[in-house]
């Protein structure tokens, strides 16, 4: 006959087991030995790759649109560093915000059909040209080396500078926490919570004109960003267990795609002036006359024309993948 002690034991013993089973379990992917396929675990997801368009980059294309069909000559845009000035940190995670900005800046331009010379990285074309100026490049054919051409390098006509300036944390949180249940220990209990903040991010950008270094525009711009937290819990006695179940979620408006929009609405803004576009209404009359472009840039293919644009096949999430794109598969 089992006693009280041995039976708890029992149960004891049982958890436990349990427990281990389920970490081996969620382990069972992983070996110490590589498979077949030269890999000790095979990484999981299989999300497509999609545009990250913001809601500013429909804007930005039918600008372009509007300045090819008015006749306005795009200006040749260079863009410059926009560095990080809001000297936020993690110890463990670096940088709050991304060091990227100027990389959001050209995206934008593109998508505006402005037309765009390279200034933000020129350590290769420097090479390059120190290469040919030594006579060490050449095609095929010997002693065809490059030459070098005076004026072969288009300027441009105005560059873009700027930077973050501003992320301020918990500009206004609100919060709750409800527990309820009665005064018997043995009856169910349960609480429920919610949180919600806000926090900010700014930008200040300036456009020059590259001759005169006459500064033609500056914006500042900034945008809110919201977060919030859920949470719902039960405790409760049953049969001589204890339940003690916690649910919850948690989500916040990514801090990076802010910044793209606030980028993008500043470029877009920018690129209004230069064209001369009297209201934002211009989008709502170009709306649906947009057949070659793409909120991932607006660029004429490389020796081919503007027909052979493939913007709309960088829309779809299939195109290209795999396991979605029934070319790739074999399919008609």
């Amino acid at each position: 006959m089992k006693t009280f002690a041995t039976q708890k034991k029992a149960k004891r013993n049982g958890a436990i087991a349990f427990a281990l089973s389920a970490a081996f379990l969620a382990a069972g992917c992983v070996t110490p030995v590589a498979g077949p396929s030269g890999q000790y675990a095979k990484p999981i997801g299989n999300a497509p790759v999609t545009p990250n368009p913001t809601p500013y980059s429909e804007g930005l294309v039918c600008m372009g649109h509007y300045a090819r069909t008015s006749g306005y000559r795009a200006p040749k845009i260079a863009v410059g560093r926009i560095l990080d000035y809001t000297g936020k940190a993690d110890l463990e995670g670096g940088r709050r915000v991304t060091q990227g900005a100027s990389l959001m800046a050209i995206s934008a331009f593109a998508k505006s059909g402005a037309r765009l010379v390279e200034r933000f990285d020129t350590s290769v074309s420097e090479l390059e040209l120190k290469y040919a100026n030594n006579k060490l490049i050449g095609d095929e054919q010997p002693d065809n080396f490059r030459k070098i051409t005076a004026g072969s390098i288009p300027g441009s006509d105005f560059y873009l500078v700027g930077g973050i300036t501003e992320l301020n944390y918990n500009i206004r949180s609100i919060g709750a926490d409800v527990f309820a249940g009665d005064l018997d220990p043995l009856d169910t209990k349960g609480s429920i919570g919610g949180k919600m903040y806000v926090i900010n991010v700014g930008l200040d950008l300036r456009l020059v004109d590259t001759e005169s270094l006459e500064v033609v525009d500056v914006i500042s711009y900034q945008k809110q960003i919201i977060g919030r937290e859920i949470s719902l819990g039960v405790f409760d006695f049953a049969n001589g267990n204890v339940f003690d179940v916690g649910v919850g979620g948690r989500a916040q408006e990514p801090i990076q795609l802010a910044i793209r929009s606030v980028v993008e609405r500043a470029v877009l803004e920018m690129m209004a002036n230069l064209y001369a576009v009297p209201s934002s209404d211009v989008c709502d009359a170009t709306r649906g006359a947009i057949s070659t472009n793409g909120t991932t840039g607006d660029f004429e293919p490389f020796g081919g024309s503007l027909e052979d644009y493939n913007g709309p096949s960088r829309e779809q999430v299939a195109a290209w993948h795999d396991k979605r794109d029934p070319v790739l598969r074999g399919r008609n």
